[in-house]
């Protein structure tokens, strides 16, 4: 583990030498002291970190200390066992998001990996999980795009914990309307026959499954549902942020 990461870094150095990496949050260019946490030190603060109590469920900050499920988990029966996000969905990450997938900042992935790693590492661990797959993009989308941006993230954060990486497993059938368009029974409703199993042969017990943005988990129970429709035992997720939901 400490090689691959000490091999990251090199790598990312001498990347940087030609293409210099950028803030994931000012979008300046990073001094050479910041390239190993991907982020400018007075950026980093800003960013709302998701501490204290976390929902037992899908992992968003509780107001109320004795509390165990949020207001979202309490009205809806998720298929996931369980999952994290890093940051609340706030103007800070919201920027950081856009430019993200919609301004090719895919080096970007690589902070959002990393902290997933650093902070929620030891329960990826725990969970046991055979593969970490990506949220997949339909065909068009992604030929409009140039690339997935939950799969960018999900490789890079397999690479880091040493879990196997999947993006073929699961694929997206059907070109949705954006979720962010929609109200939450319209989530539910739009994501219905979506997803599928690819017919590989591959055969899984546990799966992560990677997306940029949580918000009511509409998306990832979508996924679950047809990961185990098809064999799969338990599905957790991990997201770079998450969002206030219902």
């Amino acid at each position: 583990m400490i090689c691959c990461r000490k091999e990251i870094v090199m790598k990312d150095i001498l990347l940087n030498l030609i293409y210099p990496r950028r803030c994931p949050v000012c979008n300046e260019a990073l001094k050479q002291s910041d390239l190993y946490n991907y982020i400018c030190a007075p950026c980093k603060a800003k960013l709302s970190y998701i501490k204290g109590n976390k929902c037992s469920k899908c992992g968003k900050p509780l107001e109320q200390f004795e509390e165990e499920y949020c207001y979202d988990c309490k009205k809806i029966k998720h298929i996931y066992e369980r999952g994290f996000a890093v940051w609340a969905y706030d103007e800070e990450i919201k920027k950081s998001m856009y430019r993200f997938k919609y301004h090719n900042r895919r080096e970007f992935a690589d902070f959002y990996a990393k902290e997933l790693a650093d902070i929620y590492g030891v329960f990826i661990k725990h969970w046991e999980c055979d593969v970490i797959i990506p949220v997949p993009l339909h065909k068009k989308k992604y030929k409009r795009r140039g690339y997935n941006q939950a799969a960018l993230i999900a490789k890079k954060l397999s690479r880091r914990l040493e879990i196997a990486y999947d993006d073929s497993f699961l694929i997206r059938a059907v070109e949705t309307k954006a979720q962010k368009e929609l109200d939450d029974k319209e989530r539910y409703n739009n994501l219905i026959g979506a997803f599928q199993i690819a017919n590989n042969g591959v055969k899984y017990n546990k799966v992560i499954i990677v997306d940029d943005i949580y918000t009511t988990g509409a998306t990832i129970d979508a996924c679950a549902r047809v990961l185990k429709d098809n064999g799969i035992t338990k599905v957790y997720y991990l997201s770079a942020c998450i969002g206030y939901g219902i």
